[in-house]
């Protein structure tokens, strides 16, 4: 995997994935403040989220569960000295469809978290990472 990052201007970058897509980033600068992108560790949550989000659903599906939705907020906290690492990272997963079972959700969570996401593993070494979720049935009944 490779990627390419480029400075722009004052505090702005563009990252440029191997397959070509770019996101702008940086961090306030300039008497204004504007910040033209998230910042580089706003990004790395960002990313965790993604990788333990496509596990979920991928696990769901596998599993022939009906998921249409799955949403992660993320709350986390840094060092206060550099380099300012993640110290606690909590994912609050939000997962809706039709009869979703909630030990299955449950486990793909867990399973994401502890096994498979590749971000979260490597963040679990500096931040006491906790997860928990909620199941949101769109067919209206408690989920079993």
């Amino acid at each position: 995997m490779k990627a390419r990052v480029k400075w722009v201007e004052g505090r702005t970058f563009v990252g440029q994935s191997e397959s070509g897509h770019n996101i702008v980033l940086g961090t306030a600068h300039g008497p204004d403040g504007q910040k033209p992108g998230p910042s580089p560790m706003e990004l790395v949550l960002i990313g965790t989220g993604g990788c333990s989000a496509f596990d979920v659903v991928h696990i769901l599906e596998k599993g022939r569960e009906a998921v249409e939705d799955c949403v992660v907020e993320i709350d986390a906290d840094r060092a206060d000295q550099d380099p300012k690492v993640f110290t606690r990272i909590h994912m609050h997963f939000v997962v809706k469809g039709r009869g979703l079972s909630a030990k299955k959700v449950e486990l793909a969570v867990a399973l994401s978290i502890e096994k498979y996401c590749s971000a979260s593993a490597m963040l679990a070494k500096t931040a006491a990472i906790t997860h928990d979720f909620e199941v949101v049935d769109s067919a209206g009944t408690p989920a079993p």
